[in-house]
């Protein structure tokens, strides 16, 4: 089973990802790494960090010659940004000291205030730091990893973005496949739908010209998913409910759906479920929609796995407005501005994928096993044939 760690703050010198639970003899390099994260950095609205933050990764350990050993996984992503100036130094120094900028005037919506509250800090900073949603390089990072353990199973996790305030892809618009990706990556916003693309762009301009912020929705999907991971037998072993925690985890999200969970709520029981047919040509059971999102009792049915998460607009605003409390003075005043971007939804996309691929990585290896890459896969094949043995 894979287990992730991370470590570091926004403004630090670097983030630290350690990866235990890989098999050995999986093929992985530096150039792997930096390509995933790289589509993390797209998206029309980002701001000016993403102009010059560049992840300079290292593996530190777990990997010679290109392949996974079957030890823990270290990767180090330096801040460019520490390195190219002075400005953080003294401002994150772990050596003993103190700041001269204090940051109290709490934003609304952010970790600030709560977190201040809760491990007794007098500064801001101190919380947003780890908050920030710079975090989600290094979970990216091990994302990368995750989804080339996947490949070898055939799986092929893919995002895209179906909404945008306002501006919504028509529900009966074609999905996106994995050959459809570059196309997804090269869209300003990661939108498949042209027009729709179109409308969300004129959406974060709006929202730029008065200093605001956008949210939205991201569709992921995952591909060629072998059919029994997770379980219904206990609460926290179920599949939907993993990939929800997953989901709920990244910065800002506030909702996740699996399949069309939100609009079947409103429908009658004989309009809400995928229909069972038996493919005689292919030897196997398929569904005729995916209404269920590939998932029944919190197991994976082989079906296309759809899972949706949306992010509430960013609590940093280009022109603060919110009505917030300065904690040192108890004063009413507007929440303080940091750098940020007006929407991150697009690369909120590429962190979901990451965490449903983790989730399946996870999974895969509880249910197949294996401490070698040729183990797990010869595993997982030997448990598909049984399968089709027994559906026959």
């Amino acid at each position: 089973m894979l287990r992730l760690l991370t470590a570091g703050e926004s403004h630090g010198q670097a983030l630290v990802v350690v990866l235990e639970g890989l098999p050995a003899g999986l093929e992985i390099t530096v150039e792997d790494i930096q390509a995933e994260m790289a589509r993390r950095r797209l998206g029309y609205g980002r701001g000016p960090r993403q102009r010059f933050e560049v992840d300079e990764l290292t593996l530190l350990g777990g990997v010679r010659h290109g392949r996974t050993l079957g030890s823990p996984l270290a990767i180090e992503i330096r801040n460019t940004e520490w390195f190219r100036s002075d400005r953080w130094h003294e401002e994150m120094s772990p050596a003993p000291g103190a700041t001269k900028e204090p940051l109290t005037q709490v934003r609304p919506g952010h970790a600030d205030l709560a977190g201040m509250q809760k491990y007794g800090f007098t500064d801001a900073r101190d919380v947003l730091e780890r908050a920030s949603a710079r975090e989600t390089a290094a979970r990216v990072a091990a994302g990368a990893v995750a989804k080339r353990l996947l490949s070898h199973l055939g799986v092929e996790i893919i995002s895209h973005v179906i909404q945008m305030g306002s501006a919504r892809v028509p529900a009966e618009a074609a999905r996106p496949t994995p050959a459809d990706l570059d196309a997804v990556d090269e869209s300003p916003v990661r939108c498949f739908d042209p027009a729709a693309a179109d409308a969300m762009i004129a959406e974060v301009k709006a929202a730029a010209k008065d200093g605001d912020s956008l949210g939205g929705v991201v569709e992921v999907l995952a591909f060629g998913v072998p059919i029994g991971l997770g379980s219904h037998v206990h609460w926290d072993r179920k599949l939907d409910g993993l990939i929800a925690q997953s989901l709920m985890s990244i910065q800002a999200v506030k909702g996740v759906e699996i399949g069309d969970g939100f609009e079947v709520a409103g429908r009658r029981g004989s309009a809400a479920h995928d229909p069972i047919r038996w493919n005689s040509e292919d030897g196997r059971y398929e569904r005729l929609s995916t209404l269920a999102g590939g998932l029944e009792g919190g197991i994976t049915n082989g079906e296309l796995l759809v899972a949706r998460a949306a992010m509430k607009p960013l609590a940093t605003l280009n022109v603060p407005t919110l009505e917030t409390v300065d904690t040192a003075t108890k004063e009413s005043a507007v929440s303080f501005k940091e750098r940020t971007d007006v929407t991150a939804v697009p690369a909120m996309g590429v962190v979901a994928e990451t965490m449903v691929a983790l989730v399946l990585a996870d999974e895969a290896q509880r249910k197949f096993g294996g401490d070698s890459v040729a183990e797990f896969v010869r595993n997982a094949e030997s448990a598909a044939a049984a399968t089709r043995d027994r559906d026959a």
